[in-house]
């Protein structure tokens, strides 16, 4: 069993325009999860970034990676973005199996309560992204953790995983923690155009593929203001500063590099609020250039 303690108390929260940004924490990731995911960022190149310390790595140049949620009320709907990893799971991963956290307490205490949300945005169908979908019933099945939703995600993504030789830990995944919601009739695919697509004033779905052929960050904009949340066509700020810098698990590498060039082009010097799905505190950040690549000037949460 893997336990996680609670997070700290203070709030952990952006305002965008009208909107508030909560972070929903679930745990943070081993040392060991950032050589394996990204490889080429090694001691040297994350040393070499002095920028990154102590924040986003350690002084010995171990980066820091967290699993998270984000949760909002925007254009009148109560929306979650992805939902982690998930409680009592069999999973490959160790970092990932039978984790025991209070996550969903956490929703609650941020005043999200499971039975509130109205919208699920997966960004991705990756097994640390899904995982809060589904809760285990007292039966041993997995039922859906948040009923009064409609979980969304691109209709390419789930189109090609239907289409994917999968192994066994990726076939469990999908059996306990997306084909319940299918079963259920919860989840919508949503046809995402190069131009994006809005699902309600002030949300918008940008394709960023290559991480998997489907994947989406969500654009939030409130009163001419706007934050962007990465899913994972970014997994940590090292990325910025080396954008060639790709996870081991992207399915297109070289499509994920053009996406995240491409998108850190549309960011940098702007007032646009990244905050990334994996990024450890403090989370967000806005992207000025650097050089030949970029880096990440923290944006603190309210009331830090």
């Amino acid at each position: 069993m893997n336990t996680t303690p609670a997070n700290s108390p203070h709030t952990t929260a952006w305002t965008i325009g009208d909107a508030t940004i909560h972070r929903i924490d679930e745990t943070p990731l081993p040392p060991e999860t950032g050589p394996w995911l990204l490889p080429a960022a090694t001691t040297d190149v994350v040393t070499g970034e002095d920028w990154l310390h102590p924040d986003f790595a350690d002084d010995a140049g171990t980066l820091r990676l967290d699993s998270h949620s984000f949760a909002l009320t925007i254009g009148g709907r109560r929306i979650l973005i992805d939902t982690g990893i998930g409680n009592g799971k069999t999973r490959a991963n160790p970092a990932w199996h039978d984790l025991r956290t209070d996550y969903l307490q956490r929703l609650a205490a941020a005043g999200f309560h499971p039975d509130t949300i109205d919208l699920v945005i997966l960004t991705h169908l990756h097994t640390d992204h899904v995982g809060w979908n589904t809760r285990e019933a007292p039966d041993g099945t997995w039922v859906p953790t948040f009923l009064n939703a409609r979980y969304l995600t691109s209709r390419v993504e789930r189109e090609f995983w239907a289409g994917y030789p999968m192994d066994e830990p990726r076939r469990q995944m999908f059996r306990d923690s997306v084909l319940p919601v299918e079963d259920a009739g919860l989840l919508d695919l949503v046809d995402v155009p190069a131009t994006g697509a809005e699902l309600v004033p002030g949300v918008r779905l940008l394709p960023t593929p290559g991480h998997t052929p489907g994947h989406v960050a969500v654009e939030l904009t409130s009163h001419d203001e706007t934050a962007l949340i990465t899913g994972d066509c970014l997994h940590h700020p090292v990325q910025l500063a080396h954008p060639a810098i790709g996870s081991c698990v992207d399915i297109h590498p070289a499509q994920a590099e053009a996406t995240r060039r491409s998108l850190l082009d549309s960011l940098a010097d702007t007032a646009t609020v990244v905050l990334g799905t994996h990024f450890p505190p403090p989370t967000a950040g806005r992207v000025v250039g650097r050089g030949d690549g970029y880096r990440l000037v923290p944006v603190l949460p309210v009331g830090w």
